[in-house]
């Protein structure tokens, strides 16, 4: 490169860079600092499940825009990194965001940064996941219920042999608070209407590359004949769960969680049992005007009329919307995901699911 190219290059990257300067601010960018009073931030945990930057990102961010036009969301996702997550969250701060959307990698590690920045005056959201420490406000799911309804349909595919089944269960993230709910409501059921649950083992990460390699470890330990179904704790995961059930020729229940694409394919081609539909629009949406309010020093308690105490019990009283969830099967897609146009029919019945949407009829 002659000298009189570099400076063209030179040039050309200041511009650039003074351009991009000038466009911050948007949603979703994190140049702009927040201390004017009308940013929020969000940061979500990790990618790997593709509700977060399919649903929640753009439904939260819509959602700010549409209540306080002149807001920004400054937007970050921690790729499952928990020490990546507290700089996005620290650096917030330091811009002077006083409101912050949170959704914790690891719940445990966020007591210090939460009290930290309540003490700076920054309300903290937990969205979906109850985060440590002084929290403004929680919006999610009832989780225990939706262990309980993973369990309750499990032992209904399981049909008249329930009784008899063993089951092996491959659980969430130690570090998502709430995958301890969606166990031990699955427990409540499974083990008062199945033989017994002989394998268990909690996932990091969410991996399906390691629910993949457990349940192929579960198959050794027990034999292909030596359990009758299968609880994954999310799609996800149940899509390494499957791959491995049928390496070794093996067909029996499994469930998931989230209606994940994917995951609802398998459920229509009868690879996967059930999932569990959690409506996300009105978690974001109602998270999208709690963080408005907060910023705009308004009540809240509308919008969040339950109270629920932090994990540790250290926290009492945190204003909360818990939503309910539901059970889909092949049975009732057409009636729940395609009504509520979660996905593009077009989308959902691609490939070699074309003829299982016939069969449901979904068109």
């Amino acid at each position: 490169m002659n000298v009189w190219t570099r400076r063209v290059v030179i040039a050309t990257a200041a511009v650039s860079m003074a351009l991009s300067v000038a466009a911050c601010g948007k949603a979703g960018d994190g140049g702009k600092s927040g201390g004017d009073g009308k940013t929020i931030g969000l940061l979500l945990p990790e990618n790997k499940t593709t509700r977060y930057e399919t649903f929640d990102r753009p439904l939260i961010t819509k959602k700010i825009e549409a209540l306080c036009p002149d807001c920004q969301v400054k937007y970050n996702n921690a790729d499952q990194d928990t020490q990546n997550q507290k700089k996005q969250f620290d650096a917030l701060i330091t811009q002077g965001v006083k409101v912050i959307i949170l959704d914790p990698v690891d719940y445990k590690a966020t007591k210090s940064w939460v009290n930290q920045a309540a003490k700076q005056g920054v309300k903290v959201v937990a969205y979906d996941r109850l985060a440590e420490g002084a929290i403004s406000a929680y919006v999610s799911y009832d989780n225990e219920k939706i262990g309980r309804l993973q369990g309750e349909a499990l032992v209904k595919a399981l049909g008249d042999r329930a009784k008899d089944s063993n089951v092996v269960m491959i659980n969430g993230s130690p570090t998502d608070p709430n995958a301890p709910f969606f166990k031990r409501g699955a427990h409540s059921v499974l083990d008062k209407q199945v033989k017994k649950v002989v394998y268990e083992q909690d996932i990091p990460d969410w991996s399906s590359d390691e629910a993949n390699k457990k349940m192929s470890a579960a198959i050794d330990a027990l034999g292909k004949d030596g359990f009758q179904g299968v609880y994954s704790a999310n799609d996800g995961m149940a899509g390494g769960i499957i791959t491995a059930l049928k390496q070794q020729g093996i067909t029996v229940p499994v469930g998931g969680q989230d209606s994940e694409l994917a995951g609802l394919q398998r459920v229509l081609r009868g690879d996967q049992a059930f999932t569990i539909y959690k409506q996300i629009q009105p978690q974001a949406d109602t998270t999208a005007e709690i963080a408005v309010r907060l910023l705009k020093g308004e009540a809240i308690g509308a919008l969040a009329p339950t109270k629920v105490d932090s994990l540790s019990g250290e926290v009492k009283g945190i204003p909360a919307k818990l939503y309910d969830a539901q059970i889909v099967t092949k049975d009732n897609i057409a009636s729940t995901v395609v009504k509520d146009k979660v996905y593009p029919v077009s989308r959902l019945c691609a490939g070699d699911t074309a003829a299982a949407c016939a069969a449901a009829g979904i068109k």
